[in-house]
């Protein structure tokens, strides 16, 4: 496992952390998980030498069966049985108080993070993982229009001389890798998440340079585009009821999806430097030293195994991630789902 500095924080992570959203049983998200493979999976990361787990308040939070843990919770059981918790690095993110994702311009401050609220959450996050202080607590969407506000600035300030949160960061809104630039000028803010795969590659044109020259961590998040981009998505495939990919990839975007990984399937045959789709699109990411870690959802061992894997692997051949410029496919898969994505002063950044 390779690691590298996140950004101006004191952390050397895993290039591939775990992305957790998917270990808790979420009957309205990622539906079919099993916490006793969850739990293997955790395990099975750190004895290959990860440190990095990504959460959030929310993961496992919706389901209509709340007697399953959320996945802060079953982080919490694994730090506790393991005794690892000084050897990782936790990262989780605040809640909007609206429960909507993005943050539209339209939207006031005090509605999304009042003080109240963000410390509410900082302490039930504690509370759930079982630990005294966050390494990296994240504002699970964001407006650049915000940078100026003095209150976010309080509380973040407030929470990390009490020793609950030892650094900052933002979980951009999908899609929208550049509405951040603002905030990040402020210098308080440590890292960056953000969407970025073979078909957004956006993030290129503004977000990596800014980080760079900045030494701003980023956190590369849906690098398998929720699973389109592991070549396992057919024509045929239907997704379970409740999962959200039956409305990621409704109607002809299942079909747009399959002739796309279809061209990027020849690629894999072309080049052997690659085995398979999944590798290809997480060595895409990890070919950015601008990156430090990508983060791709592995609740299964097997999929622990496979991800970890490619750390060792690098870099992609300047050859191939030139070729691979060719299959940006920018599009936004949640328009059109929710009304509140459809609103005028929604704007790609």
């Amino acid at each position: 496992m390779k690691y590298r500095k996140l950004g101006k924080t004191n952390f050397e992570i895993a290039d591939v952390g775990i992305g957790t959203w998917q270990l808790a049983n979420d009957d309205e998200m990622w539906v079919g998980g099993d916490l006793e493979e969850s739990l293997k999976s955790l395990y099975k990361y750190v004895e290959l030498g990860g440190n990095f787990i990504d959460t959030a308040w929310v993961y496992g939070y919706f389901g209509e069966n709340q007697e399953n843990p959320t996945s802060e919770e079953l982080i919490g059981k694994y730090l506790k049985e393991s005794s690892k918790r000084d050897d990782l690095i936790i990262a989780s993110k605040v809640a909007p108080k609206n429960w909507k994702w993005p943050a539209l311009k339209s939207v006031p401050f005090e509605e999304v993070f009042p003080t109240d609220h963000v410390e509410k959450l900082v302490d039930e996050s504690l509370t759930r993982l079982g630990i005294d202080s966050i390494d990296l607590m994240q504002f699970h969407v964001w407006q650049d229009d915000w940078a100026d506000i003095d209150e976010w600035k309080k509380i973040t300030e407030k929470l990390t001389k009490e020793g609950k949160v030892k650094y900052w960061g933002i979980s951009v809104n999908d899609y929208q890798p550049s509405n951040c630039l603002k905030t990040l000028d402020t210098g308080l803010i440590s890292t960056i998440q953000f969407i970025f795969n073979i078909f957004h590659q956006k993030p290129t044109e503004k977000l990596l340079p800014y980080a760079k020259e900045n030494n701003i961590g980023l956190i590369a998040r849906v690098p398998l585009d929720e699973g389109g981009l592991s070549g396992n998505v057919t024509l045929e495939r239907v997704f379970e009821e409740g999962d959200f990919r039956r409305n990621y990839f409704a109607g002809e975007r299942q079909k747009e999806l399959v002739e796309h990984v279809n061209k990027l399937k020849e690629l894999v045959e072309k080049y052997d430097e690659v085995d398979s789709m999944v590798e290809l699109a997480v060595r895409y990411i990890l070919s950015f030293d601008e990156v430090t870690a990508v983060i791709p959802g592995m609740r299964e061992v097997r999929y622990v195994e496979q991800n970890t894997a490619f750390s060792d692997k690098g870099a992609l051949s300047k050859e191939l991630l030139e070729e691979l410029k060719n299959h940006s496919w920018e599009r936004n898969f949640y328009s059109g789902l929710d009304p509140w994505l459809e609103e005028s002063n929604y704007v790609e950044a």
